[in-house]
Parts: structure tokens; sequence; C-alpha cells
């Protein structure tokens, strides 16, 4: 198994905004991505994170570089996020 983290800085007036880019692109992501088993929004004071759960890290390199992540998911936060995401991925031992 192997998670990749997305840490997204939005302001608290925006999260609503970047909320329902998450929620309208989560079942595609589920639906179309190969190996794709879970995402999760997770809302902290300082910022949101999105966790995606995948079966292999290549897969979850992959998603990063796929339409669905490039055009549409980007697409649709980058004008709410107030500096550039922070991508982490993790594999599990």
């Amino acid at each position: 198994m192997a998670y990749l983290e997305i840490t997204l800085t939005v302001e608290r007036a925006r999260r609503v905004e970047a909320a329902g880019v998450y929620q309208r692109y989560k079942q595609p992501f589920l639906d179309t991505v190969p190996c794709a088993v879970s995402k999760e929004l997770l809302v902290r004071d300082e910022d949101v994170q999105v966790l995606h759960g995948f079966s292999t890290v290549d897969q979850a390199r992959a998603y990063l570089d796929s339409d669905l992540f490039t055009k549409h998911v980007v697409g649709g936060l980058s004008p709410l996020l107030s500096a550039d995401p922070e991508v982490r991925l993790y594999e599990t031992v």
C-alpha cells in the first residue's frame, strides 16, 4: 500500500470551495485511476490535506502526471491556494 499526501494552504474563507473541488473529483478518482484505493480530506487549523491511497508508489506517481490531476484537480484548486502544495509519498512496509 502507498499513500500520496498533498498538503494545501487554503485560507479558512476559501476552504468550502476547496472541499467542493475534492468532492467533485473524489469519485472519478476512485472509479478511473488505476489501483486507487481511497481518498480522504483532512482539515486542520493550519492547512488542508488530501490523502490518497494506492496499491503501489509507482501508481501514486503516475496519478500526479494524469490529466485528472494536472488539468482538473490542480486547475480547480490553483486559484484557492495561498502557497505551493506540498506533496509526499509514503509506502507501507
